[in-house]
């Protein structure tokens, strides 16, 4: 009879705050229990890194994998920040330095269709009793996004089946480290009782004392390092006979002095590395109240028609963040603005399709200029007063006007926007009947920073 012990981090993104405590129970815990003879896995479901710091956004997530080199992971896999948050070189080079493995098994190069050189479909571990444990990985499957950035991303009906054939012979005990979801998670679980451990992440869900569903353990530790998954086997012969999951919350832990410190110097480093980054001249500041002689969502609007080669372009002002003052503009300012993992659409729509998305737009606009919105890319607060460029609305005579002229009913017209458009609900047209085009691989930020630096160049 044996024990083994599963500690598993996820949907980290970037907060760093809670790194010092995560770190200290991990491996005080690691060394603890392998002390007596137990043994100790330790993993990440993805989700790690997260460019809304300025450390992880200046270092492309260098500095996070450094962070996680700490720990001695014995795995880690995927989620959508490191997949579509990276252009597909920067994600390629992401793990060039990691002491751990990366596993993952439905991401293909979209022209090889060949799995990418730094994951591996699985990984066997042997315990002190030389019971072998099969790791496996599988991450949120969002073709639209992935397959503009040059990956094949395939689901999960596809891929689960084939690597619990490969693996599952191969090892006593099955673990799933999943970056899937909660609604995926259970639906496994269910389907598959091949799975001995599934280790959840992706929505953020948390299991303060673990679930069991179909004789599956199953295990989640919410989000933003709030929270540490671990999960306790008891083996014997092989086969689970007793199992338990826990998530330890952070705030209970103890605090150090110099916490605090490490804290703010990961902050301080990021902003003094983008600040190094020079990429325009400006003489007059770029500012985010819409009333301003020079609103900073004007120049964001030309800047997206420009990039998407198109005559309008619709954009929030809930995205902008903070003003970019008059003089040498660097990345930290950029950042700071537009902290969002964006990136373009070109939407074409008939002229008909293009008077129901306004409509549906001018409809929510009272509601949404408050409305608080998180995740799906979205980084501010609220999503604030909608802003058309080559688009007007005539209230009184309730018309849609594109570059001044009355909308051809069956003409195409083509606008530039960003991809949060498309996902959240206020705006079904762009989705149901949209020619949607992403333009990976720039953030929003990086196309207004790409258009100053043409257009404001420093002397």
């Amino acid at each position: 009879m044996e024990e083994v012990v599963i500690f598993h981090t996820n949907d980290l993104h970037s907060h760093l705050e809670n790194w010092p405590k995560i770190r200290r129970y991990l491996i005080g815990q690691k060394e603890k229990y392998m002390k007596s003879r137990k043994t100790v896995l330790t993993v990440d479901l993805g989700d790690f890194i997260d460019r809304w710091h300025p450390l992880t956004e200046a270092t492309d997530g260098q500095a996070n994998i450094e962070l996680m080199n700490e720990i001695g992971y014995d795995a880690a896999t995927i989620g959508n920040n490191e997949g579509i948050g990276n252009s597909k070189e920067q994600l390629n080079h992401l793990y060039d330095h990691r002491n751990f493995d990366v596993l993952l098994g439905n991401l293909f190069d979209l022209e090889t269709k060949e799995a990418p050189v730094w994951a591996s479909p699985y990984k066997i571990i042997e315990t002190n009793e030389k019971t072998k444990i099969g790791l496996i990985a599988l991450t949120a499957p969002f073709p639209l996004t992935y397959n503009p950035n040059g990956w094949d991303i395939r689901p999960t009906k596809e891929m689960l089946p084939q690597l619990i054939r490969d693996v599952q012979p191969q090892c006593d005990i099955l673990v799933l480290m999943s970056h899937l979801g909660i609604d995926e998670d259970i639906k496994i679980a269910n389907e598959f009782p091949e799975i001995d451990v599934l280790l959840g992440s992706h929505t953020h869900h948390l299991f303060k004392e673990g679930e069991k569903i179909n004789g599956t353990q199953l295990s989640a530790a919410g989000k933003f390092g709030y929270y540490i998954g671990e999960v306790h086997l008891t083996i014997e012969n092989g086969k689970i006979i007793h199992s338990e999951a826990k998530a330890v919350p952070t705030a209970k832990l103890p605090i150090l002095s110099k916490d605090q410190s490490e804290i703010e110097n990961y902050m301080t480093l990021g902003h003094q590395l983008l600040k190094a980054k020079k990429i325009a001249a400006i003489s007059h500041p770029l500012l985010v109240n819409l009333n301003a002689e020079q609103p900073l969502i004007v120049t964001t609007l030309k800047a997206l028609e420009e990039t998407g080669q198109t005559d309008a372009a619709i954009l929030n002002n809930g995205l902008f963040l903070s003003d970019i003052p008059k003089g040498i503009v660097d990345a930290d300012q950029l950042h700071q603005s537009l902290p969002h993992p964006m990136h373009l659409i070109r939407v074409t729509l008939s002229g008909a399709e293009l008077i129901r998305m306004v409509r549906e737009m001018e409809k929510n606009r009272h509601y949404l200029r408050k409305f608080p919105i998180t995740g799906m890319g979205f980084r501010g607060k609220v999503f604030g007063e909608l802003y058309y460029d080559g688009i007007r609305y005539d209230k009184q005579k309730k018309q849609v006007l594109w570059q001044n002229e009355p909308v051809d009913l069956g003409h195409k017209y083509t606008f530039t926007t960003v991809d949060h458009f498309m996902f959240i609900p206020f705006f079904p047209t762009i989705e149901l009947v949209g020619e949607v085009e992403f333009i990976f691989p720039e953030f929003i930020r990086t196309v207004l920073g790409n258009y100053l630096n043409e257009h404001y160049p420093i002397p």
